[in-house]
């Protein structure tokens, strides 16, 4: 069933969800003319693997809250649901399948593409979908880097850079400066500030 022809995937684990994910899918969703962006909290992200995740429940509640008064915003919970690890190409083929026609774009860190030939089937799923790459201001792609990248040749065409002015904020500062008791206001929306604390997010050391 066709409903959308350009959706916008936005992956990753959200622990939290912040202000500089926010601003990053309303720039894409605007400049690459997406008819909706759905933000998929991973359920067991490997390459998370050493380090203790908050639960995928609360990750996905705040990822609601987060996107609620965005008509163009969705949530997906087809990782937490899925059980093992989260791997993309599992996800774009869950929603290629939903979306079956749609062009598909997932959203994506400049940081996640230096490790991008690591994915898995990376061939396969740089065929699947299109890819947006979110940066900050001043960032500069090395001229070699295609060469070095181990990916395919086709990810040069495959791939769209698009610069977020306000993307310094980091979910591993927030969880850090709630450890260190130090304020995180303006950061992610008021309603998660107030989740983290009515839960206790983020405040023991892990």
């Amino acid at each position: 069933m066709v409903l959308l022809q350009r959706i916008g995937i936005m992956g990753g684990t959200f622990d939290p969800i912040h202000f500089g994910h926010l601003v990053a899918a309303e720039w894409v969703r605007f400049e690459f003319a997406l008819d909706k962006v759905i933000f998929v909290p991973a359920g067991n992200p490997p390459h998370k693997a050493g380090r203790e995740i908050t639960g995928a429940e609360h990750r996905y509640r705040m990822v609601e809250m987060a996107i609620k008064d965005n008509p163009y915003f969705d949530v997906s919970p087809v990782e937490k649901e899925r059980g093992g690890k989260s791997y993309t190409i599992d996800t774009i083929a869950y929603f290629k399948s939903v979306y079956n026609g749609a062009e598909i774009f997932f959203i994506m860190g400049a940081d996640s593409l230096l490790t991008f030939n690591t994915w898995k089937n990376i061939d396969q799923l740089i065929d699947m979908c299109r890819f947006v790459v979110v940066t900050r201001p001043g960032y500069v792609i090395e001229p070699d880097f295609w060469e070095k990248s181990g990916l395919p040749p086709i990810a040069k065409e495959k791939i769209k850079f698009i610069e977020i002015p306000g993307m310094d904020i980091s979910s591993s500062e927030i969880r850090k400066r709630i450890k260190q008791n130090k304020p995180i206001k303006y950061l992610l929306p008021r309603e998660l500030e107030e989740y983290i604390y009515e839960h206790r997010l983020y405040q023991e050391a892990k």
